[in-house]
């Protein structure tokens, strides 16, 4: 696997329904939460909001994985991610998933809650 440079780097190097897809959940992140930093770490891009990871994404052959970081609110959310396969710890959703802004944004601000930020 490539070592990437930034998360632009990283988006760079995706197919086109990959990218497209990524770049609008960063989208739908930066308008819920103006203040939220993307970082390349483990060279995969991720959310950071005062400093703390809260959410992160990555490319893989047949799907896009999305994290909150925390078993806890992947098992609260549990209900609403009935439709999805999905692991202790990550979503996977289709490379060309219709973004569901309120679903990322209910995960980050429970990640958050749970962080005490």
């Amino acid at each position: 696997m490539a070592k990437f440079e930034s998360v632009e780097d990283y988006l760079n190097s995706l197919e086109g329904p990959k990218q497209e897809t990524l770049r609008a959940v960063m989208r739908a992140i930066e308008t819920h939460f103006p203040e939220a930093e993307f970082k390349l770490a483990w060279n995969v891009p991720q959310v950071q909001i005062q400093g703390k990871y809260v959410f992160g994404m990555s490319a893989a052959k047949n799907h896009l994985s999305l994290a909150p970081w925390s078993e806890a609110v992947m098992a609260d959310f549990a209900p609403r991610l009935a439709g999805y396969e999905t692991t202790k710890g990550l979503i996977r959703i289709p490379v060309d998933w219709d973004v569901d802004q309120q679903l990322i944004a209910d995960m980050i601000s429970a990640r958050m809650t749970e962080l005490g930020i």
